[in-house]
């Protein structure tokens, strides 16, 4: 089963993960420094913030698959469309290490889909470098010419 993935930037983590741990009437399933992640059954969605530099809003969009099968399915959607794929295998991102494949919609919203793997204890592969850029995982050309990663379809690469 598929779960909707939501992660926005936050500028003030402790007082959104207050907010939001009220909202969903839970606590943090994952709770880092600069990062919390909600896995809800009701609604059922993987829903993350970071604190990491980015402007606060939407930093991407996605779909969390439960095995390898359903992975290969959303690659094989994401292929049949008028959009470049960026695929990342065993990459480190989140806390977590996922295969994964990015794209992004008509209105130049970053699309994960992805599988995770396991979790890991740093929030990603290069984490001198995200902590100097903002540590963004979204990877080009599912980025935006602005930090923080939201996209701009049709603008040159330059988040992170």
């Amino acid at each position: 089963m598929k779960r909707l993935h939501v992660h926005v930037a936050v500028d003030d983590l402790a007082a959104s993960i207050r907010f939001y741990s009220t909202m969903f009437a839970s606590e943090p399933t994952v709770q880092k420094a600069d990062y919390a992640k909600w896995m809800l059954d009701d609604p059922r969605v993987n829903f993350a913030i970071s604190a990491r530099g980015a402007p606060p809003g939407l930093n991407h969009l996605g779909v969390q698959v439960e095995n390898a099968g359903e992975l290969a399915e959303m690659n094989a959607r994401l292929q049949t469309l008028e959009a470049d794929v960026v695929e990342e295998m065993g990459t480190a991102c989140c806390y977590a290490r996922s295969n994964k494949y990015w794209a992004t919609d008509p209105a130049g919203i970053a699309w994960e889909t992805y599988h995770t793997l396991d979790s890991i204890p740093v929030f990603g592969a290069a984490e001198e470098e995200a902590a100097r850029t903002g540590g963004c995982c979204v990877p080009e050309p599912a980025v935006a010419e602005v930090s923080g990663c939201m996209p701009v379809k049709g603008k040159p690469a330059g988040c992170c």
